[in-house]
């Protein structure tokens, strides 16, 4: 989050060079407080120069502190050698640390009390964050770092978690110093921020056991933003709220109309019209609001076409007589031979005709097809004509004859090679 100390080495009652013209005695360790090299000390402060000749020792105001000497014991402060900075202090901890946390719609603030003194002490802060692996919230570990200020701002919590504060870490084990940390415990019923992740399933209806546009239907659990499927779609949709959610709100809209609304924590819902839906859901808690998320759902209108040959020889190509359709309700097709005798039918629209009768080969030649069929952009109330027509859905047509279907003619059987 902010600017870090460097620890560049440890010195443990030894001569080590810093890159520098002195060198510590005793335990400490190099750090980078801003511009500066901090040379920290566990106990005493004690330098001496790298070469071991004598030297002149100057204070950072430019005063002369110690003349023709290679080691002192100096105050904390800054100084100079040669043309080197840098400064010099013994480790002071932070006494009585403790820490309150504040958890928000937006955000979470740790506020820390204690004396943290007027140099900056390095903190990592650990906390389990929810996380979505596409089928529930689990535990995710999460880590702020950074300088330790009085207030620490965390993105905001979505369930039950331990926190815990550690400060100056990698100061405290160069310093050969046990880790210093605190930890609480935040409860469910402290946590004020909710979110979901809107997830959503295609089932089959109980009134299609054919499963008439199963063929047609998502394949994926989310569904996806703009695709288009086959009516009547039921899909159930799910909230997967984080735990302290414990209101819910649905709208599904058809264009800019709202169809429906509800308050139930998953809904589950049939599109039967051809159209552009909009499926929106949020949840609170009372105090904080998700962000409204959503999915698009794109009915297509009905459709049925039927070819006028089919080549059942074996080849994997053509061998059936079948229909190309899209969003019906209802199906029927029957098949007879020059003398009207029917030789085959069939109730669902994904499967077709053989070519054989009887579990033997028909005779090539032409035959006739009836067809009568429903979309599901078809009135409610729709029924056929007592005379055999084609009747397909175009612009501007008779709202009465939209989505029925009722189609005659030749289906040619040709086997060939």
């Amino acid at each position: 989050m902010k600017r870090l100390f460097s620890i560049v080495f440890l010195s443990l009652v030894a001569a080590v060079s810093y890159a520098l013209p002195v060198e510590c005695v005793g335990t400490a360790t190099q750090v980078i407080d801003g511009n500066d090299t901090v040379l920290v000390f566990r106990d005493e402060i004690h330098l001496k120069t790298s070469d071991g000749q004598p030297t002149d020792w100057y204070k950072g105001d430019g005063s002369l502190y110690a003349s023709g000497v290679d080691e002192i014991y100096p105050d904390e402060g800054c100084y100079r050698v040669g043309g080197s900075h840098f400064c010099v202090q013994l480790y002071k901890g932070i006494d009585d640390l403790a820490f309150t946390v504040e958890t928000g719609c937006e955000n979470t603030i740790v506020r820390v009390t204690g004396d943290i003194g007027s140099r900056a002490h390095t903190y990592s802060l650990s906390y389990n964050a929810l996380a979505w692996n596409t089928e529930e919230w689990v535990d995710s570990a999460a880590q702020e770092t950074g300088d330790l200020m009085n207030t620490i701002l965390l993105p905001p919590l979505y369930g039950p978690t331990p926190i815990t504060l550690c400060y100056d870490a990698e100061v405290r084990s160069a310093l050969g110093l046990d880790s210093a940390c605190v930890e609480v415990d935040l409860p469910l019923d402290s946590i004020k921020a909710v979110k979901m992740e809107l997830t959503s399933l295609a089932t089959a209806r109980e009134d299609d056991p054919h499963g008439n546009n199963e063929r047609n239907r998502p394949t994926s659990q989310t569904l996806i933003a703009g695709s288009e499927y086959s009516g009547p779609l039921e899909i159930a949709f799910y909230s997967n709220p984080t735990p302290g959610a414990q209101y819910y709100f649905w709208a599904i809209y058809k264009s800019a109309e709202r169809v429906v609304t509800r308050n139930d924590r998953d809904i589950r819902y049939t599109f039967s019209e051809p159209g552009a839906y909009r499926v929106v859901c949020a949840v609170n808690n009372g105090s904080c609001s998700s962000d409204s998320s959503e999915v698009n759902v794109q009915i297509s209108e009905s459709y049925l076409a039927v070819p006028n040959v089919f080549t059942p020889n074996g080849d994997g190509k053509n061998d059936e007589f079948r229909v190309a359709y899209r969003s019906l309700r209802e199906f029927h097709c029957w098949v007879y031979n020059r003398w009207g005798k029917l030789v085959y039918e069939w109730t669902d629209p994904s499967k077709g005709w053989d070519g054989t009768i009887n579990g033997r080969p028909a005779a090539e030649g032409a035959y006739y097809y009836v067809i009568r069929a429903l979309g599901t952009d078809a009135a409610k109330n729709a029924g056929y004509m007592s005379k055999i027509a084609y009747t397909k859905k175009k612009v501007g047509a008779d709202e009465s004859v939209i989505g029925i279907y009722q189609m005659s003619g030749d289906i040619n059987l040709i086997r060939g090679k």
